[in-house]
């Protein structure tokens, strides 16, 4: 929690892991409520008028002095430690995700878009996607042998990699859940692949159990195209777009029918899903990168490639017939470290020749799957799509590389790349609203600042997801919601102007998703030794923000604190 009240969600994703039982990851402590007091107070000061901030530093101190609200609260959240390795993890899924009755698609699922390869064809596209369909396979094989990974010195959660695959999320009326079929006495062997709007069943693994070679699948997906010429199908995968309470109710008249209830499991249990996607309409070289950004993250809208996408997937593998191609995924169950070493595997598997020949073993045909379309579902269909499109037009992205240096100038100076960039798009934030200069020393001071924060966060000393567990254990415990959280200032500090992430790969990859208020940005990152990669998104509705103007200033902001670094005169 800074200034411009930002969540930054690749720090975020380190920390907060499903509940592990690991022997190598330590349990979640949970912080000093003096320090997470005093912290948020600070964090506060750039936000607040002094009036206000004597107000609610009156209301701070009655809720921690001794005897009061406050330590009666940590010692329940102390007791709720004790008895779980993790005692944040499901409250913040449950909170920050499977609560939110936002839409998926733009304003939580992240989509990765990555180097466009070398192909401007049907054919070539079912070659690259057969061999990509192959790698994931591969690497969920895998799974069992991955060395635990660590992130400044602390070893992550390994329990989430079995959970990316044959899991989905499930609308509900007042919050979702999320269905994990891996674990299943007899697991999935299939994978669900649409192309026009047409959902198939396509089986992966041979009798035997071995798994297909590309050959077979690349056969099996000639198969696939051969039944799905048009795009005269109804566009089922858009009704997942919806606001989750009017896809809950979608959901509900839709699994009436059996032949529905049938193709809606085969969707939500498949180990993943593939989109084959008719080509990204290339305008100009400088537009393609966020167009192709775009296209990964909603499909591009109802009369491009969104009708190909089932938005509650955990894993959407997205190929266009153009090169272009990404991941989006539903980010309840799929987080940074699993997403970055699944796309790290792919990349490097990509690389290699199709080890195996085919066995000549006659297979099945893939399973088209139909749906039954009354007259709701036919109206839940058409509003979907206009609500769709209106989000989609109101999503300005802008992607851009910034080639004048990279993550080797701060690396030399002896600052954090990740707090380097940080510190940046606060000050280009401000600079798009204000105009502030920086200086050398206090520039400095503020990447140091937020490397702390960084470490505080990896340490489990979150500031926010503290605050959060003393308002649920409030909630829990049936108290009323203690003053301090009715106060306007934690509104002011949670309401997330400024959403971010990080994408730490070898490669030129582009993470993009929407802000997370109406009048706020989203922006992603991925440093390379010698140029960075950008996303910024916001919305066109509101006056205060523009996608264009901040990755403008941002680009000049960058150029600035190089000169500030390294003088020319």
């Amino acid at each position: 929690m800074l200034a411009a009240a930002r969540r930054d969600e690749s720090q975020r994703r380190a920390v907060l892991q499903e509940p592990c039982f690991f022997s190598s990851v330590p349990p979640q402590p949970v912080p000093p409520l003096t320090q997470t007091l005093q912290g948020y107070l600070k964090a506060l000061e750039p936000l607040l008028p002094p009036e206000e901030l004597s107000h609610t530093r009156r209301m701070v101190q009655e809720f921690g002095r001794p005897g009061g609200l406050g330590p009666h609260l940590q010692e329940g959240l102390e007791k709720r430690a004790r008895r779980t390795k993790n005692w944040i993890s499901d409250w913040w899924v449950q909170w920050a995700y499977l609560e939110s009755r936002q839409p998926l698609a733009v304003h939580s699922n992240p989509a990765i878009s990555l180097p466009r390869r070398d192909f401007n064809d049907w054919r070539s596209q079912l070659v690259f996607a057969s061999k990509l369909i192959a790698a994931v396979l591969d690497f969920k094989a895998k799974i069992g042998q991955l060395p635990v990974e660590y992130m400044r010195g602390k070893p992550l959660c390994m329990e989430l990699y079995p959970l990316l695959f044959s899991s989905c999320r499930i609308p509900g009326p007042k919050h979702d859940y999320v269905a994990h079929h891996g674990n299943a006495r007899r697991s999935p062997t299939h994978i669900t692949v649409v192309r026009n709007y047409q959902f198939f069943q396509l089986e992966v693994y041979n009798s035997d159990g071995s798994r297909m070679t590309e050959s077979q699948i690349r056969g099996q997906l000639l198969r696939i195209r051969s039944q799905s010429w048009k795009t005269d199908k109804e566009p089922m995968g858009i009704l997942t777009s919806e606001h989750r309470h009017t896809w809950g109710e979608a959901y509900n008249r839709l699994l009436r029918d059996k032949l529905n209830q049938e193709s809606v499991r085969m969707i939500e249990t498949g180990l993943f899903s593939l989109c084959l996607d008719s080509p990204v309409l290339r305008i100009s070289d400088e537009k393609y990168a966020s167009r192709k950004a775009a296209q990964v993250l909603h499909g591009g809208g109802t009369f491009s490639n969104s009708g190909n996408r089932w938005f509650d997937k955990t894993l959407q593998f997205v190929v266009g017939e153009d090169g272009s191609w990404g991941l989006l995924y539903e980010q309840a169950t799929a987080e940074g470290p699993p997403i970055t070493n699944l796309l790290h595997h792919i990349l490097e598997y990509c690389e290699k020749p199709d080890p195996k020949k085919a066995p000549l073993v006659p297979l099945p045909m893939p399973k088209k799957l139909y749906f039954h379309i009354d007259l709701d579902i036919k109206r839940d269909i058409e509003q979907a799509k206009q609500n769709l499109d209106i989000l989609i037009n109101d999503l300005d992205v802008n992607v851009f590389n910034f080639k004048r240096f990279g993550k080797e100038l701060p690396k030399k100076h002896n600052l954090s790349p990740n707090s380097f960039i940080q510190v940046a798009l606060q000050l280009a934030y401000y600079r798009s609203v204000s105009g502030q200069e920086a200086k050398l020393q206090l520039f400095r001071e503020a990447v140091d600042a937020y490397s702390d924060l960084t470490d505080q966060a990896l340490k489990g000393h979150g500031i926010d997801h503290h605050l959060l567990g003393l308002k649920l254990q409030a909630i829990e415990e049936g108290l009323s919601i203690p003053k301090i959280f009715m106060d306007t200032a934690y509104g002011l500090a949670t309401h997330w102007k400024l959403r971010t992430g990080q994408v730490p790969t070898n490669t030129d990859s582009v993470m993009c998703f929407g802000p997370l208020v109406p009048d706020g940005y989203a922006v992603c990152y991925n440093p390379q030794a010698d140029h960075f990669h950008f996303s910024v998104t916001a919305f066109n509705c509101c006056e205060e923000t523009n996608a264009e103007t901040l990755a403008r200033t941002l680009k000049n902001t960058l150029c600035d604190l190089q000169e500030l670094l390294q003088p020319t005169v």
